[in-house]
């Protein structure tokens, strides 16, 4: 069955703003399904407090999760673009490419760039 797979949203991101992201894997252990999501928000100081909340939600679900590397995430809702780029101190940096194809999943109308830049 993929239904919790299916529960499980590709993007969660706060409206507005910028803020810490992480991109994370998610595997059936055994090596079933496995897909990669993107988590976000301001009320993360640090990018270990996303996963730190991700995980424990995912583990309930039977996922193994696995963080691919964090950044930033500029959310302009009014404009409707979306600016990728930072990296993370203690998980490196993500593929903000792989983080972009999963955020026009779900902002079909946004304008999605992506960075390597630190600010």
């Amino acid at each position: 069955g993929g239904s919790a797979m299916a529960a499980v949203r590709d993007v969660e991101i706060d409206p507005e703003g910028t803020f810490k992201y992480i991109l994370v894997h998610l595997q059936r252990p055994g090596g079933g399904e496995q897909r990669d999501i993107v988590r976000g928000t301001k009320a993360a100081e640090f990018h270990n407090h996303i996963f730190e909340k991700v995980n424990p939600e995912m583990e309930k679900l039977g996922y193994e999760c696995k963080c691919l590397g964090g950044g930033k995430i500029e959310h302009n809702s009014k404009d409707k673009k979306i600016r990728v780029f930072g990296l993370s101190t203690g998980y490196g940096k993500a593929d903000h490419s792989v983080t972009v194809e999963i955020l026009k999943k779900e902002y079909t109308d946004y304008e999605i760039t992506w960075s390597d830049d630190k600010k």
